[in-house]
């Protein structure tokens, strides 16, 4: 069954939202240590640099309340540093579509979305970490034209993480 979604920006500390952020965590807390895990808690993800989106069942409930949010995705507006060659970049935080409405083509379209975003707010490359147990992640990033690279951001060098990036 397909589902009608619309994503727009939206605020993470939304309970139905929040949900999402801790199922993404707990998902993760299963694949790796606490220390290799770079996530950004709701607090943080509320700052005036990250442009937060979240994906949505496009009808509203009889109540006129928004659909169930069935996905999220991020991007930190970082600032220029060496490794990035001296350019500004959005870094990619937060991707997740519940396992229920994968499949669907929900996630590239919040990384469209973010994407798209980026590049309305001037950004020329986007970056991202992630891990290498998440091959759906490893996949879809590659699938949409992410290239491998190397660190950057400060992100430790843990045999556990992958980076990618592209250019805007």
């Amino acid at each position: 069954m397909s589902i009608d979604i619309v994503i727009r920006r939206e605020r993470p500390d939304q309970p139905d939202v929040i949900v999402l952020i801790e199922a993404l965590d707990a998902y993760l807390a299963t694949l790796y240590a606490p220390e290799a895990n770079h996530l950004l808690d709701v607090q943080a993800l509320m700052a005036p640099e990250v442009h937060f989106l979240v994906a949505r069942e496009a009808a509203a409930n009889a109540g006129g309340q928004p659909g169930r949010a069935f996905g999220t995705a991020a991007f930190r507006r970082m600032p220029a540093e060496g490794e990035t060659g001296h350019l500004p970049f959005g870094e990619i935080k937060r991707m997740m579509v519940l396992p229920t409405a994968r499949g669907q083509g929900i996630a590239q379209r919040l990384l469209q979305a973010l994407e798209a975003d980026m590049r309305e707010d001037g950004l020329p490359l986007a970056l991202l970490e992630t891990g290498l147990e998440q091959t759906e992640a490893v996949r879809l990033y590659e699938r949409n034209g992410y290239t491998r690279r190397g660190l950057f951001g400060g992100y430790p060098d843990n045999g556990l993480s992958v980076f990618y990036e592209k250019r805007l």
